[in-house]
């Protein structure tokens, strides 16, 4: 099976992430993902009338390589209580 990691700009790869505690806000994803490598930019969506977190975001990485590691490292940790999932996007 081929994976393709969605390309934002040359080099940069978002990854996105399910299963997150509705605790888990941009601080705690950037603090947690930024010993893998540079990021470009995190966001966790939320529900637009209470503006709690609905679960699932994202992490953009500057270089494939950032990537990869983080992949590799925090997929099923705990965070905030809950065990993540992350994941390369599917080309569509």
């Amino acid at each position: 099976m081929k994976v393709y990691a969605k390309q934002i700009k040359l080099g940069e790869v978002l990854l996105p992430l399910k299963w997150l505690s509705y605790d888990t806000n941009e601080t705690v994803l950037k603090d947690a993902f930024e010993q893998h490598g540079e990021i470009v930019e995190v966001k966790v969506i939320c529900d637009h009338v209470s503006g709690k977190s609905r679960g699932y975001g994202f992490v953009k990485f500057a270089s494939e390589t950032a990537a990869s590691t983080a992949l590799k490292d925090m997929d099923g940790q705990l965070l905030d209580g809950r065990n993540i999932r992350m994941y390369y996007a599917h080309k569509r």
